[in-house]
């Protein structure tokens, strides 16, 4: 029995995988393997794992580092995150000793990438204050990691930047997604149905790459399709924009690995 308004057993544990940032990097590492079906590679294991540490502790170090600002706008996660906060940095330092020997042995190119994304992301505290470059760089950076990660790791990669505009559109309609779940960046400025519009109008050309472009990019319309209905669905509430707007990144690819 549980006692009366105690959390389930389920719901810990779901609030855990989410508010730990591993939900979003397992997401990264979906995309990086659909990405990479899509560009008719096999991305080596050590690819994969570097998108799941290397999310990991940007997401993790950022939770951590930015509690105070983060109450305002994500009041659960930032109890979950003070409730558990030497847990989560035991976390983020294994996940960088990970990242760091996955990146290392998985050659120059890779290594190279991985830095810069890197850089971008442990500034992320002080860029997300730019309105105006937010959406940019986390599109640009998720896109390095899911796309250009595999293609590092195999030169001879296809069709990288039909599947770069496809994962990057996605990405961008998840991020003004969440800022305006998080009443943040160029999403508050818009105001909820434009920003939403936006979200919509982006996916557009993420489809029809998806489907006009060669055929090894046609399984990678799930992606815009599940983004899609995020969009439609889309409740300006903290546990929606946990599950459901990473949660669509991540059923996207998992349904285009499938296909």
């Amino acid at each position: 029995m549980h006692p009366e308004g105690a959390p389930r057993p389920a719901a810990r544990l779901a609030d855990a995988l989410v508010f730990s940032s591993l939900w979003v990097a397992l997401a990264a590492v979906a995309l990086a393997a659909a990405a990479s079906r899509a560009m008719q590679v096999t991305p080596p294991p050590g690819v994969l794992g570097l998108a799941l540490c290397g999310t990991l502790v940007v997401y993790t170090l950022d939770r951590l580092r930015d509690l105070d600002r983060d109450r305002r706008t994500a009041p659960e996660r930032s109890a979950f995150v003070e409730r558990h906060r030497r847990g989560l940095a035991a976390l983020a330092a294994a996940a960088g000793a990970g990242a760091l020997a996955l990146g290392l042995a998985a050659g120059a190119r890779v290594v190279a990438l991985a830095a810069v994304v890197a850089a971008f992301g442990l500034a992320h505290r002080r860029l997300k204050a730019l309105w105006w470059a937010k959406p940019a760089y986390l599109t640009l950076a998720w896109t390095a990691v899911a796309v250009g990660l595999p293609a590092a790791a195999h030169p001879r990669a296809q069709h990288v930047l039909p599947v770069a505009g496809v994962i990057g559109l996605v990405v961008l309609s998840n991020v003004v997604l969440s800022n305006l779940r998080d009443r943040e960046g160029g999403a508050a400025r818009l105001g909820p149905r434009r920003a939403r519009a936006l979200a919509a109008a982006v996916l557009v050309p993420a489809a029809t790459l998806a489907l006009a472009g060669p055929p090894p990019l046609a399984p990678l319309l799930a992606l815009p399709l599940a983004m899609a209905a995020a969009v439609a669905g889309f409740r300006p509430t903290e546990r929606y924009g946990a599950f459901a707007v990473d949660g669509a990144l991540l059923l996207g690819a998992l349904v285009a690995l499938a296909l």
